[in-house]
């Protein structure tokens, strides 16, 4: 048998384009590896963002603060997360926000919103009282501490009042008391019986935290 011979007896193999043995390859379809990849992230974006939908929706929400009646505590700008009373109970000392009862908020920053925010200070059934000139705001006949919040050298009220929370309802006090319009000016409002007050149906939220700017960071009290 001559080398030709028997060069021609040996197997032969089929080799494809790609260098192997065998059926031809098939290349991958990108867009299979894409819609699989897709299908694989997809849960890590939509689950965050149905999350907080959720919160937004049943327990929290976010508040910019319009004006300077609750400084130094909040400031213009500052923006807080407010807690749902649904899930924080209102309680005296709290801050809360609450929609305009009616004729509180001056025609300029209704256009904004219709939520205004200041300090529980008197709840249903208690007596909140005050001599004016300096003196101490009074809840049911003890003294008000309210060193944390008020500035230095601010009177706790100009202005005489006295008065006992209807059932249902909440008194306010801005913590800049030489410029809040706050349940000390409505005394006279129709629907309010002489006291000024909040329907605590009204109230959309307790302030927990100002989360922005990062320099006001701080939990709210």
């Amino acid at each position: 048998m001559t080398s030709s011979d028997s060069h021609n007896n040996e197997p032969h193999t089929k080799t494809d384009a790609a260098g192997t043995d065998g059926a031809m390859q098939t290349a991958p379809e990108p867009h299979h590896s894409v819609g699989r990849m897709i299908l694989e992230y997809l849960p890590w974006i939509v689950v965050p963002i149905v999350v907080v939908v959720l919160l937004r929706m049943f327990v929290f929400t976010m508040y910019e603060i319009p004006s300077s009646s609750m400084e130094n505590t909040l400031r213009v700008g500052d923006r807080v997360m407010v807690v749902k009373p649904t899930i924080a109970k209102p309680e005296r000392g709290d801050i809360i926000t609450f929609k305009d009862p009616g004729g509180w908020l001056p025609s300029n920053e209704k256009k904004r919103s219709d939520i205004l925010i200041k300090r529980l200070i008197g709840m249903p059934g208690d007596t909140v009282e005050c001599a004016g000139h300096g003196a101490p705001i009074m809840v049911n006949g003890e003294p008000l501490d309210e060193s944390a919040y008020l500035q230095e050298g601010m009177a706790p009220s100009e202005i005489p009042f006295s008065v006992t929370v209807p059932e249902g309802r909440v008194f306010v006090l801005g913590d800049n008391r030489s410029n809040s319009a706050d349940s000390r000016y409505h005394l006279n409002d129709v629907g309010t019986d002489g006291t000024g007050t909040v329907p605590m149906d009204n109230i959309t939220g307790v302030s927990k935290l100002i989360y922005w700017p990062f320099s006001h960071w701080s939990v709210t009290r």
